[in-house]
């Protein structure tokens, strides 16, 4: 606020509760009002300062007033940093599903501060962590190898690897995005762990980035049973993600509870087929390969998913 105003800019804050129930178009609409009270016109600037539920709401509240205004996002968590603030895609929560009503409407400006990181507690930080591991895992064999090394120097919040942490995920997204901004093809590969993932946190409450921990852990469940990917390499992701504190299973003896009792894959199931990635009832996985390298696949069955929910149970 001191700077922009140093600026010489007017600027005002809207502030929003915390946590997901705050990305909800009752809440948009709000901010709606407000905007309208406030002047903003089309020359004027939404200016997001949070984390990835702040640059969600926000952006999208940009998307749709008066058709679209400017928006910058100031990220202060690392989910949003690595994520939620690159690409473009705004949105909020249905009842039904997660980020269902929303838009393409892409950042003027990306502004990340990782000295904000340094009072970000430990399990927001994990959070990120599990798209951090993500992006390893489709695009990033040498981050990959490097975040087994610096485990204990991010938790640390070492200024020099967190720098370099979000630097090279902010690369491996924008380099997807650029290729495919609206999701047609290559930007699909960045749903790895979410198309379970999504149906496992709307179900239970547990935090994004426990959800995709869980979720990576089931598509590589069935990337292994299908012969797309050897155990060695599961294992390897499977040992990363505990090292950062996440779930590899519905409950994780040493670890907070994930999810108190297996998921109904029924209800999983049904979910699903409202996610976005859902095109004529049929979902498309992401599936590894190898670390560094995955595949898009549009034919996974209900079985295999039982088998892949039941497998998180088991371990």
């Amino acid at each position: 606020m001191e700077s922009l105003r140093t600026a010489g800019l007017a600027a005002t804050p809207l502030v929003v509760p915390p946590g997901e129930a705050s990305k909800s178009l009752s809440q948009v609409g709000q901010l709606c009002d407000a905007m309208l009270r406030m002047g903003l016109d089309r020359g004027s600037v939404v200016v997001a300062l949070g984390g990835g539920g702040v640059t969600d709401l926000a952006g999208f509240a940009a998307a749709i007033y008066m058709r679209g205004i400017a928006w910058i996002a100031v990220p202060t968590s690392l989910l949003a940093q690595v994520d939620a603030s690159v690409g473009g895609k705004t949105a909020v929560n249905h009842p039904e599903c997660k980020n269902l009503i929303g838009a393409f409407h892409q950042p003027a400006a990306v502004l990340c501060d990782t000295e904000t990181l340094k009072t970000l507690p430990d399990e927001e930080l994990r959070t990120g962590l599990a798209e951090v591991v993500k992006h390893a895992m489709i695009r990033d064999k040498e981050l990959f190898d490097e975040l087994e090394q610096s485990a204990d120097a991010i938790f640390a919040r070492d200024t020099g690897v967190l720098e370099e942490v979000v630097a090279r995920n902010v690369r491996i997204k924008a380099e997807v995005v650029a290729d495919d901004e609206r999701e047609a093809d290559l930007r699909r590969i960045l749903n790895y762990g979410h198309t379970i993932g999504h149906a496992i946190e709307s179900l239970t409450g547990i935090t994004h980035g426990r959800a995709v921990a869980l979720g990576m852990m089931a598509e590589a469940h069935i990337a292994r049973t299908r012969g797309l990917v050897g155990g060695a390499v599961v294992e390897r992701q499977r040992k990363l993600i505990r090292r950062f504190g996440l779930p590899v299973a519905f409950s994780v003896q040493g670890l907070p509870v994930a999810v108190e009792r297996p998921v109904d894959a029924a209800r999983c199931l049904q979910i699903m087929q409202h996610d976005k990635k859902a095109e004529a009832g049929r979902l498309r996985f992401v599936l590894p390969e190898r670390i560094g390298a995955v595949r898009v696949v549009e034919d996974v069955t209900d079985d295999e998913i039982r088998s892949a929910l039941a497998a998180l149970a088991e371990t």
